[in-house]
């Protein structure tokens, strides 16, 4: 029980100066390395999906989007187990088990890669535990939450997740540097690509992560604490009693579902909209930029939320979210005739990224003061949409393999995200932007 801090007051400017900053700060600094680590364990798989096939794993196209949706799923799962744990257990306690459990599946999917025997069930298995590292998000960002007054929760809460999001870009960014790098392959040899005869090293995206999830699942329990938010899982469940808390988990899964969902499902998506025409891209020298574009977006938009409010800027980005899917389906970069179509679909797509990000940012600066009137419910509500919008990898990976699949182009899943991106615009203009609104935020 010393973990947990007595008399915890944000509010008061005296006790935040003297007492309170350092503790916000140095917790902050902690949780947002481990929460890197945590979106990069997320998103394996949608790296692990490109090069399986081309080493000798036999998976249909369906297989492989449902291999990289079943993280999407377990992290979602996860998240509203983790979006009641905090009041629970603190932030000590749950950060460091979080951290340090994800080493497991991590050292599953090393062998895994490396035993050319390892069957779809086994990996689908792994890809599940990997939904883990998804699930961190719903205790590590409420945690957060107590911890700041509210003046600073928008910048603090736009650098956790901010920088927490380029971990999808790291995974991105660094795997096929790791695939090259043999000294790194501590346990198994190489991988030999089917066409080319190239040596990889497919288990170094797995085992590079363990010893800095070890480190810093060392380090959380040194010097993490807890705040007194204490609360038991009956207590917790008074949040769905609001109509806003549905309201505000439909315009985070518009931005953050479909960030999560096309940082999962970008990747596979050139390799089978695009992959067939002559000097075909490879998926992953473009994959890590949209993640990239809108975990640094939400770093920066985090601050200027905090002064403009969030409503305007959520309403911001539903305009753009609709108006660049409307363009994608009318210039048919959805369904390519050439190769031209390739660097049309790219910068829309990075534009949503983009916006993403904004949104990202600004909902979360929004639902503390939609729910100002206790910051328990307001943490709890983080968490429940966070979670609710983990499912972005999920939904995104298998409805666009099954649109794909039953009509043979992804036009009608994207006009469905359309679809529900202009119900959520216009919920938050009717209930938090425009003049007269209920909970102006």
């Amino acid at each position: 029980m010393s973990s947990w801090i007595k008399n915890w007051n944000p509010e008061d400017e005296i006790f935040w100066e003297s007492t309170g900053k350092k503790i916000a700060w140095n917790t902050l600094t902690i949780t947002t390395i481990s929460l890197v680590m945590s979106f990069a364990t997320w998103f394996l798989f949608s790296v692990m999906v490109i090069k399986l096939p081309v080493i000798g794993f036999s998976f249909t196209k369906m297989q492989l989007f449902w291999l990289a949706a079943m993280p999407g799923l377990a992290g979602g799962l996860f998240r509203i187990l983790h979006t009641f744990l905090i009041p629970m257990f603190g932030t000590r306690l749950v950060v460091t088990v979080a951290t340090l459990i994800k080493i497991i599946p991590l050292l599953m999917l090393g062998f895994a890669v490396s035993d050319p025997n390892s069957s779809f069930g086994y990996f689908m298995v792994i890809a599940f535990l990997m939904g883990m590292g998804g699930g961190d998000f719903s205790s590590f960002m409420p945690s957060t939450s107590t911890f700041f007054p509210k003046r600073l929760i928008g910048t603090a809460l736009g650098i956790q997740a901010g920088i927490g999001n380029f971990g999808v870009s790291l995974v991105q960014l660094i795997s096929p540097i790791l695939l090259g790098v043999s000294i790194v392959a501590v346990w198994g040899g190489g991988q030999t690509v089917v066409d080319s005869g190239q040596v990889i090293y497919l288990q170094n995206i797995a085992f590079f992560y363990v010893i800095p999830l070890f480190i810093m699942g060392i380090i959380s329990w040194i010097k993490l604490r807890s705040v007194p938010v204490v609360a038991s899982f009956k207590e917790q469940l008074d949040i769905f009693g609001s109509k806003h808390t549905w309201y505000c988990t439909l315009t985070y899964f518009m931005t953050f579902g479909t960030f999560a969902g096309m940082s999962a499902a970008f990747p596979l998506l050139i390799r089978i909209l695009y992959g067939e025409f002559p000097e075909a891209p490879d998926p992953l020298k473009y994959a890590f930029y949209g993640p990239l574009i809108g975990s640094a977006v939400r770093v920066v938009f985090g601050k200027i939320a905090d002064k403009t409010g969030g409503a305007i800027l959520t309403q911001i980005t539903g305009i753009a979210i609709v108006s660049c899917i409307a363009l994608m389906i009318f210039m048919g970069v959805l369904t390519p005739t050439s190769m031209e179509q390739f660097p049309w679909f790219v910068g829309l797509v990075m534009v949503i990224f983009f916006f993403t990000g904004v949104g990202n940012a600004a909902t979360f600066r929004q639902f503390p003061i939609i729910f100002s009137d206790s910051p328990r419910k307001a943490a709890g509500v983080i968490g429940w949409t966070a979670a609710v919008a983990a499912f972005g990898p999920f939904i995104y990976n298998i409805l666009i393999g099954q649109s794909i699949e039953i009509t043979g182009t992804a036009i009608p899943f994207f006009s469905l995200i359309g679809i529900i991106s202009v119900w959520a615009t216009w919920t938050n203009w009717y209930y938090y932007t425009r003049k007269g609104c209920e909970r102006p935020s």
